[in-house]
């Protein structure tokens, strides 16, 4: 019986509710990850291959070697362990969210160049969120497939998939309008007078 000491990640735990649908070999896992939970858990590919077979080291998944033609894959499956283990989890409370986004630490560091730098990585963010609301809007179309592989999912995926159509969005509304404040600047550090003050308390 494997012991909760094993020091479980939030990766690990991620991977056990792709395991709680059906099995997968570790590119499936990969690519589901990237596919679905990408979006608000990035993760390195190569930490995604390592994962399951710690959680097979710890009682929580098994890994079958199968074969396609003379190709040799590995499948994992969950234990009634990893089950407890995920169950467990969805009661501790999450960590506050974190935010990895480059273009604003460009946009705070932005007196160290150009205004018209500025206002290229402005209107580059509205750009990418552009692109990624409507890659998101593709996924709203699939998931109304009939065909859908987890169609019984399709409420959860629908609260997780406004939170990003709604995140997109405020990103481009967010760009336009710090787009138009920059308008009249005259660099970085001369914003002609702009109401900074103002612009926070609106």
């Amino acid at each position: 019986m494997p012991t909760r000491a094993t020091t479980l990640t939030p990766t690990s735990h991620a991977l056990l509710g792709l395991l709680a649908l059906r099995p997968w070999t570790t590119y499936e896992l990969a690519k589901q990850v990237q596919r679905g939970l990408g979006w608000f858990w990035p993760r390195a590919e190569r930490k995604l291959y390592d994962e399951p077979k710690k959680l097979v080291a710890a009682g929580l998944a098994t890994a079958t070697e199968q074969h396609t033609g003379k190709r040799p894959r590995t499948v994992y499956a969950i234990t009634p362990a990893g089950r407890g283990a995920l169950r467990d989890w969805l009661d501790e409370p999450a960590a506050p969210p974190s935010l990895e986004f480059e273009a604003m630490v460009k946009v705070f560091f932005a007196d160290g160049g150009t205004i018209d730098q500025l206002r290229t990585t402005l209107d580059r963010v509205r750009t990418s969120a552009e692109e990624r609301l409507a890659a998101l809007e593709q996924m709203v179309v699939e998931d109304q497939d009939e065909h859908f592989e987890f169609a019984g999912r399709l409420a959860i995926n629908a609260l997780a998939l406004r939170f990003h159509l709604d995140h997109e969005r405020h990103l481009i509304d967010w760009a336009r309008w710090a787009t138009d404040q920059v308008a009249t600047w005259h660099s970085p550090t001369d914003a002609a007078g702009w109401d900074w003050l103002g612009a926070l308390q609106a």
